[in-house]
């Protein structure tokens, strides 16, 4: 096999991850850092091109830029999820907490301040990718163990180090049970909480996720530090890896 032909080949089996970004900086900085680690980079700086790049080429992953020059990044995310499942993480400026709620809302995956360290941005783009490569809906998989804690669906228990199933409240089952159904490490906001477990019409009741969440804490014990609180947003679960 000639070196061409393997070049081809092993870039066909690299995960390709898109960056749509308008910063040339940040493309200079970011294609060599995701080729390094063994990520095929694809680059855009709009919409309108990043839609076209995730349709022809399929990436993994998408890093999606809020601010870009022929529109808001957050209209690209229902059009991606039109026809791509691929995780998008948000890259965000760090005074746009509202644009990072209604990105989420709107079907992104977890988001990424800027400015950013490689080392997290590199944390969060495997635990997204983990994510999908192992999807556990309830009917495949019914034990979940993540870190110390075990969550078995069927049964609706939850149990911490071989312990003792947990007491927990209907209401505290299914909030447990919506974060770990959410994922390792993706950031699930307070209004996807809210609705999931309460219903629509609870969905702007933070305070009440809040003391649940507390109560769920309490009741973990050493497992609590699992639920990681991201400030006005909502939280994230799984291990310090993420």
């Amino acid at each position: 096999m000639s070196e061409k032909t393997s070049q081809r080949v092993s870039n066909a089996t690299r995960p390709r991850i898109l960056v749509v970004d308008d910063e040339p900086q940040i493309h200079r900085f970011l294609a060599p850092a995701l080729e390094a680690v063994g990520y095929e980079p694809l680059r855009a700086e709009t919409v309108a091109e990043g839609l076209r790049v995730a349709a022809e080429r399929s990436p993994a992953l998408v890093l999606l830029d809020l601010g870009l020059q022929d529109g808001d990044g957050k209209t690209a995310i229902p059009k991606l999820r039109g026809f791509t499942e691929a995780p998008i993480v948000i890259l965000s400026a760090r005074d746009q907490e509202a644009e990072k709620v209604a990105a989420l809302d709107a079907g992104g995956d977890d988001y990424v301040e800027k400015p950013f360290a490689l080392g997290e941005l590199l944390a969060r783009i495997r635990a997204a990718l983990r994510r999908v490569g192992r999807h556990l809906p309830e009917v495949q998989e019914t034990v979940v163990r993540v870190g110390s804690l075990e969550v078995d669906f069927a049964r609706r228990t939850a149990r911490v180090e071989d312990g003792e199933p947990l007491k927990l409240t209907p209401r505290e089952w299914d909030l447990l049970a919506a974060l770990v159904r959410g994922g390792e490490g993706r950031v699930l906001t307070h209004r996807q909480l809210l609705t999931s477990v309460w219903g629509a019409a609870h969905a702007e009741e933070t305070q009440y996720l809040r003391v649940y969440v507390g109560h769920l804490r309490q009741k973990l014990g050493a497992a609590s530090r699992l639920i990681r609180t991201e400030p006005g947003v909502g939280y994230r679960f799984g291990t310090d890896d993420h």
